[in-house]
């Protein structure tokens, strides 16, 4: 039997994931997710873009430290001499060290952006690689913007890379504008016009601007490619980038028609997916491929006779092989107000949560509150409890101790609040041209914290009457945007929560900055 050929998995939620619109992380939590990434066995983790700030290059170094198995730790940098010297003082001391350097090849990107002609950026790639190689021997060319890019012109960008000591060559579909059968032609190419083809282990990375990343990746796969750059959830920039989870159980489920595997330990994929929407606060649409809540459950009357005859019929992988118990999520275990810690710890964990005994104690006193308002607790209630329990790596800055909200339709809202920092309690009353917007008023009178308000959603987290409400806010100050859930059986409740939670966020991420520049 032939032995299968290896995808290399590499995982960039740490750089591109976290450049999406407030999804920004602290350094414990990019740790928390970097150990994650190990055990999820990938290949290679893009930890950063060192050059970009202080807090990119300490993070980027501090993950090179931590990361003690058999995965490459990368730091990402322009063609330019300093960003290369940034990102090998960051990664140099990884068990696995790569340099990631790039250049845009497409006309456009060379005419507006870089201002530079194609004979100017075919020489600052073979001065920057070779710059580059002569620093660390594991060296990732991308060009980007590829699939806009002159097919001619690339193909000789490609070899110059290889030649100057590039081993990995990466072919980004970096606005997502590629088609599968376009960009499958594209590596067809490079594979008759680049002589040193065979030299390098050639790479996708995929922006889901059409909804194709996923589709364009394994395209690439399917046409050369051997290694996949791509996110848990699909995390990035503007529509996201290749899902992780997505390609990883595409290459699984047809392993074998097209010989390929990858050497990702699938179990950890719900803990992953789960840790990285709980720390970046973006939740998981229900009918996410792989890891939303509604992947594994049929409703359908023909679809649950087939199950019952064969899963087979109407799934073709397992809730097992990412992490799942496919049985407790059918027999839809329901926990309330009598339920004990052994109960909502074991749930928990089936959920795809890996909690410390410190966590746990935070969303179970959550969990008793929501509890005592509902009869039933459902898997959806879950979830939203432990994405909005309090803060696991640092206390929040402000907390909600009361409010009171009067509205209808012949009077003005009127919100009170009380809200406590530290040991000091602020109460501030506010109106506004609804309840929510008096509410948010008066939370900013209390913290006086001036914000814009860039996005309110509201969901409902499981079903009926009592069901609990999940608000998502997004919020921006000086530039700097963040995102925060609240959930509760009152919406009000759930509204105030989701805003004093984006709040906290931007406060101690600025706090943390502040003492890092006086240190």
């Amino acid at each position: 039997m032939t032995k299968k050929d290896h995808v290399k998995i590499f995982d960039t939620t740490l750089r591109d994931g976290e450049q999406c619109p407030g999804a920004t992380m602290t350094l414990p939590e990019k740790l928390r997710v970097a150990k994650q990434l190990e055990r999820l066995n990938v290949d290679i983790i893009e930890a950063g873009f060192p050059i970009a700030s202080k807090e990119d290059f300490e993070s980027v170094k501090a993950i090179a430290g931590v990361i003690t198995e058999d995965v490459e730790v990368a730091g990402l940098a322009r063609c330019l001499t300093k960003d290369i010297d940034a990102a090998y003082k960051a990664v140099k001391d990884a068990r696995k060290p790569r340099i990631h350097v790039f250049l845009a090849t497409s006309d456009i990107h060379l005419k507006y952006k870089l201002k530079i002609t194609k004979a100017q950026a075919l020489k600052q790639v073979k001065e920057m690689v070779a710059y580059a190689y002569s620093l660390c021997k594991n060296i990732e060319f991308s060009a980007e913007d590829a699939s806009r890019s002159d097919k001619a012109f690339l193909a000789e960008v490609v070899e110059m890379a290889i030649q100057q000591g590039a081993t990995t060559i990466n072919i980004p579909d970096t606005v997502g504008y590629s088609t599968p059968e376009e960009f499958a032609a594209y590596f067809q190419y490079l594979q008759k016009h680049v002589p040193s083809f065979k030299k390098a282990c050639f790479s996708t990375h995929c922006h889901d601007d059409l909804g194709l990343a996923t589709a364009n990746s394994f395209a690439g796969v399917r046409n050369g490619a051997r290694q996949v750059e791509c996110a848990v959830n699909g995390l990035g920039e503007r529509a996201g980038n290749c899902s992780l989870e997505e390609i990883v159980m595409a290459i699984k489920t047809h392993s074998a028609a097209f010989n390929i595997d990858t050497r990702i330990n699938t179990k950890e994929i719900m803990p992953a997916s789960r840790l990285v929407s709980k720390i970046t606060s973006f939740p998981v649409a229900p009918n996410k491929a792989i890891v939303g809540y509604n992947a594994f459950r049929h409703e359908a009357g023909i679809h649950q006779h087939g199950l019952l005859a064969n899963k087979a019929t109407y799934e073709i992988m397992s809730a097992e092989d990412i992490g799942l118990q496919s049985d407790d999520l059918e027999s839809g275990l329901v926990l309330g107000k009598h339920s004990g810690r052994h109960a909502f710890s074991f749930r928990l964990k089936q959920l795809g949560f890996n909690l410390s005994d410190d966590e746990i104690t935070k969303c179970m006193e959550r969990f008793k509150d929501v509890a005592d308002k509902k009869k039933h607790v459902y898997d959806e209630d879950l979830i939203a409890i432990v994405k909005t329990a309090a803060d696991l790596d640092a206390q929040p800055m402000y907390k909600m101790e009361y409010f009171s909200v009067t509205s209808g339709d012949r009077q003005i809202a009127t919100a009170t609040i009380k809200v406590k920092r530290g040991k000091k309690s602020v109460l501030k009353s506010a109106i506004g041209n609804g309840p929510v917007a008096a509410i948010f008023s008066a939370i900013e009178a209390a913290t006086r914290f001036k914000f814009q308000l860039k996005d309110y959603t509201i969901r409902s987290c499981s079903v009926g009457r009592e069901a609990m409400g999940e608000v998502m806010v997004q919020i921006e100050q000086d530039g700097k945007s963040a995102v925060g859930i609240g959930a509760s059986t009152d919406i009000l409740e759930a509204s105030a929560l989701a805003l004093l939670n984006a709040i906290n966020r931007l406060v101690i991420n600025k706090a943390a900055k502040r003492l890092k520049a006086q240190g």
